[in-house]
């Protein structure tokens, strides 16, 4: 069983127009563990110029108010990505969010991009991660090719809305038409060590609903969600937080297996149920996603 690496904490991922500074500035405060901000389907094509000012100075400001900051730049398929690049690319960035990603010559293409600009602005190799956003369902199926491409490949994220539209329906509550492509997603990016972060929920006023999709998502294996208002930051906060039932169960599991281990024996009972290495390592990831959360809270107390 692969031990899995969460290399930052992406929960809660919100999407802010870059062409908007207003909004930009009140990102700086908000709660989420990562802030897009975004030039792509937020900014209209008469503001995309003015959008990578705002960028260029928001990356800055959203860093000093202790937020991961990433831009999302428009697909390779528009002409827009390069400069979108040139203004985003600087040491304050976590990384890219590239849209509708369809293949691994895509990632490849934009890291030789990254690459160029690393060394013209003095940044460290690799300085710049990239979260692949799939939107299509070449995309989708691609999922296993695209976390390969690049080491900068930290997380992947499904677009549904986009999803939907390529594939000619529309997205329903119940998510029936979405249910093949968030499984694949997330198998893929799993089965390489990678996050998968869900689709935003887009009704604003049904907190219930946003309630029982992102509870479905963590079911299924994402570690996070992008969001598209700061209202829905608690809520999704608080469903891909660990409990105080799981860490203290995780922790009585890491316990009992070392126990365990300490006398030869490969697995053990724990009320009922087995436990062995693959709990043993399910519960350690537990127990270290929940001391990061605590860190990142200390962090900001500070």
């Amino acid at each position: 069983m692969m031990e899995e690496r969460i290399v930052q904490l992406l929960r809660t991922m919100l999407f802010t127009p870059g062409n908007n500074w207003r909004m930009i500035q009140k990102a700086k405060d908000l709660p989420a563990d990562a802030i897009i901000l975004d030039l792509e389907d937020a900014v209209p094509m008469v503001e995309k110029e003015t959008a990578r000012i705002f960028v260029a100075d928001g990356v800055q400001l959203i860093k000093s108010g202790g937020r991961q900051v990433f831009v999302r730049v428009n697909s390779l398929s528009t002409g827009l990505t390069e400069e979108d690049l040139e203004y985003s690319v600087q040491r304050e960035l976590d990384g890219i969010v590239l849209a509708k990603t369809e293949s691994s010559e895509d990632i490849i293409k934009v890291e030789r991009i990254i690459e160029k600009l690393e060394k013209e602005k003095d940044l460290s190799k690799n300085h710049i991660k990239i979260i692949p956003l799939l939107e299509t369902a070449r995309g989708v199926m691609n999922v296993e090719e695209i976390v390969q491409a690049s080491e900068r490949v930290i997380a992947v994220c499904f677009g549904a809305l986009d999803f939907t539209r390529d594939m000619g329906t529309t997205q329903s509550k119940e998510g029936t038409e979405t249910y093949y492509a968030r499984s694949r997603i997330v198998l893929g990016a799993r089965a390489f060590d990678v996050q998968a972060i869900d689709t935003p929920w887009f009704d604003l006023i049904d907190q219930e609903g946003l309630i029982r999709e992102t509870g479905f998502a963590k079911q299924l294996g994402y570690r996070g969600k992008l969001l598209i208002h700061p209202d829905h930051i608690k809520t999704v906060n608080t469903i891909f937080t660990p409990t105080e039932a799981e860490i203290e169960y995780a922790k009585r599991v890491v316990e009992a297996f070392n126990e365990a281990k300490a006398k030869g024996l490969g697995a053990i009972s724990l009320n009922g149920k087995m436990i062995d290495e693959a709990s043993y390592l399910q519960a350690e990831n537990i127990l270290y996603y929940a001391r990061t959360i605590i860190e990142k809270d200390r962090n900001k107390s500070l």
